[in-house]
């Protein structure tokens, strides 16, 4: 793979054919912040949190190379730097991608803040398939009717904050596939080998989803294996609905959720004094209900959501943090 990914770039960036006069030098500002009060219904406890609050910048040095940078000023409470990638891309059917970025993996993990369903991200997008880290990736679209796109990339599994004194003889690996049928339909397959502190896992996702106007239906299925069976194999489920009622122009509309999700125990590469992997999410369903308002257009817009988490743990006597039991959110999402 990592053949294949040098000789594309440098088949990228011999491409020249792209006019030069549709594009704009002038870099794009855009930011996400997300603001958010949590009531516990169990423990009467309560909180306000700004989630999130980050700024991006896009744009071109030339008609077939962009650039993209993003961070969060306050991802609960700290500053991370998220996105800073240089891509080439000399026609819709092909780019290549160097940098830190989000690895092509997953449905659900793939959504920003701002396209987010829900206040709280699935067990899917949040503990088992979440994965930014530093590499390249490559990207081809083709087909009309039945649009196809294909990504593949290797990174070094360091993550974002280790990349200075980083070196591994075995890079991780991610691809994923995505077709789109019938204009409604997606069905997207994706497999990834991670590394979690000192364990490389694999990771195998399936999803679906129907989109129209009104409706959005999905469901999505990840397998979580470790090498060497250092841990019992992980199993992720997520399945939801949105039904989106178009309103005036102050309020554009308001859309009505229902969600299912599970996660059985997981670990996140952290061992014991026995030289064991701790589970440090146990097994857990979630049923998730919620009304979301949304005001402004696409460029800017803003969001009301209001959620109720109902949460339903197999072993009844593990202790789980206050954010991880059941809780009344209602969050006010920005985006420009």
């Amino acid at each position: 793979m990592k053949t294949f990914l040098i000789a594309s770039a440098f088949i990228i960036f011999a491409h020249t054919a792209k006019s030069e006069n549709s594009f704009s030098y002038i870099p794009e500002i855009h930011g996400t912040l997300r603001a958010k009060y949590e009531l516990s219904t169990q423990t009467g406890k309560n909180r306000f949190e700004v989630r999130n609050a980050r700024i991006s910048v896009t744009g071109k040095i030339l008609p077939i190379i962009s650039y993209r940078m993003e961070a969060d000023l306050c991802d609960e409470g700290a500053i991370k730097m998220l996105d800073a990638y240089m891509r080439a891309q000399p026609g819709y059917d092909l780019k290549f991608t160097i940098g830190q970025m989000r690895v092509p993996f997953t449905i659900d993990a793939h959504r920003g803040p701002h396209i987010q369903y829900f206040a709280n991200r699935s067990f899917i997008a949040k503990q088992v398939g979440n994965v930014r880290d530093v590499g390249a990736s490559i990207g081809w679209s083709y087909g009309e009717k039945t649009p196809i796109i294909l990504e593949a990339g290797i990174f070094n599994g360091s993550g974002l904050v280790k990349q200075k004194d980083y070196w591994t003889s075995s890079l991780n690996y991610s691809a994923k596939v995505q077709a789109f049928l019938m204009r409604h339909i997606n069905v997207t397959l994706s497999v990834q080998k991670a590394t979690l502190g000192q364990v490389n896992v694999f990771m195998y996702d399936a999803g679906c989803y129907f989109e129209s106007d009104k409706w959005h239906i999905e469901a999505e299925y990840l397998r979580k294996h470790y090498k060497a069976d250092a841990y019992n194999p992980v199993n992720a489920f997520n399945a939801f609905t949105a039904y989106r009622i178009p309103l005036s122009k102050k309020i554009s509309s308001i859309s009505f959720l229902g969600r299912y999700d599970y996660m059985s125990n997981h670990s996140k590469g952290n061992y014991n004094e026995s030289g064991l992997l701790t589970t440090d999410d146990p097994t857990r369903h979630r049923i998730t209900c919620g009304i979301t308002l949304s005001l402004g257009k696409s460029k800017l817009q803003a969001d009301v959501r209001l959620n109720y988490e109902q949460y339903l743990y197999e072993n009844k006597s593990v202790i789980t943090n206050i954010s991880e039991q059941n809780k009344i959110v209602a969050e006010f999402v920005c985006r420009f």
